[in-house]
């Protein structure tokens, strides 16, 4: 019984040494790239095992390129995965731009790819160009009406420009400035709504794919919506505005015509309480004169008749306060 133990300790043993040698060196990776016809020594498979490079990424991105007629460099696709790249991807794109006759270097290929783009999905964009809807542009024209467009742009990817290129955002930004632009440029909305293409023909003059990673091929006016009459409403904001101001003006005229009313009042009043003190100070005055001798009994009696005179004379050019010129009846 310990004989058969030792045996079978033994057959485990071996199948998992087998195993580890068998991961250690991928036989069956190297044989599979030797009938492929790529020329890769096992040692090297074994190397990417110690350098922590999946073998089976590296030799099947190899064979797929060399079935397109492809030469990559082993080192360079180690590399490219060592930085974070996907080596995949990479090579996918490489097949496809060759299939479409672009121009597309390995070099360009892994940049594009470290950048964090897409660079299978820029290459079927350039072959397959992408349609963008913009979302609605609100422009008004030079009559004051106001138009909402909406337009359809075909872009397609521009290889060289990916990296440091601009995106998608920065393209429908600069399409939406073009169309208000444009529809800002007529003298009447109606001219628009007869001829939308000259929004795109103006659009497209403008050069607005410089510095981007697409190429805009064309710019289709997809909607156009008439919106509001903002002269109307403008001319009515500025109507009130100028009937607040004159109203402001007004009632600034009125309060300064009522404080200087209010200021001849009192200054009517103050008159009118020096000459009571002034009144007052007469009957003082007589006594005075008749005390020093400077005014005599006639003189006084003179003086109440003059007054009395007054008082008639008054009495008679009034006649709703008393005296109306008729005898009473008695």
């Amino acid at each position: 019984m310990e004989g058969i133990g030792m045996y079978v300790l033994i057959i485990i043993g071996s199948i998992i040494l087998l195993w580890f040698i068998l991961y250690l060196i991928p036989v069956g990776l190297w044989f599979q790239a030797l009938v492929s016809g790529v020329r890769i020594s096992l040692l090297q498979l074994v190397f990417m095992r110690w350098r922590k490079v999946p073998p089976s990424i590296i030799v099947g991105a190899m064979i797929e390129g060399w079935k397109a007629g492809l030469e990559l460099i082993r080192d360079d696709l180690e590399a490219h995965f060592l930085a974070g790249g996907h080596v995949t991807q990479v090579v996918h794109a490489l097949v496809s731009a060759s299939k479409a006759n672009i121009e597309l270097p390995f070099q360009m290929a892994t940049a594009i790819d470290l950048a964090g783009r897409d660079v299978l999905d820029a290459v079927q964009m350039s072959v397959n160009p992408k349609v963008i809807d913009t979302p609605p542009v609100t422009a008004v024209a030079k009559d004051g009406i106001q138009l909402v467009c909406k337009a359809r742009v075909t872009v397609r990817a521009n290889i060289k420009q990916l990296v440091g290129g601009a995106g998608e955002e920065t393209v429908l930004a600069r399409v939406g400035e073009g169309i208000v632009s444009s529809i800002g440029s007529s003298t009447s909305h109606k001219a628009v709504l007869e001829n939308p293409d000259s929004i795109s023909r103006v659009v497209l003059e403008k050069g607005l794919d410089a510095g981007t990673a697409f190429e805009i091929l064309s710019i289709d006016i997809a909607d156009i919506d008439i919106g509001k009459n903002i002269g109307a409403v403008l001319q009515m904001d500025q109507a009130n505005a100028d009937k607040n101001i004159a109203q402001a003006r007004a009632e600034e005229r009125r309060a300064m015509a009522v404080a200087v009313e209010q200021e001849m009042k009192a200054k009517a009043q103050e008159a009118k309480a020096k000459v009571i003190e002034a009144e007052v100070k007469v009957p003082l005055a007589i006594a005075e004169a008749f005390k020093v001798g400077n005014l005599g009994i006639m003189d006084y009696y003179k003086f109440k008749n003059i007054q009395a005179d007054t008082s008639m004379r008054d009495s008679i050019a009034q006649p709703g306060k008393g005296n109306t010129g008729k005898p009473k009846d008695k």
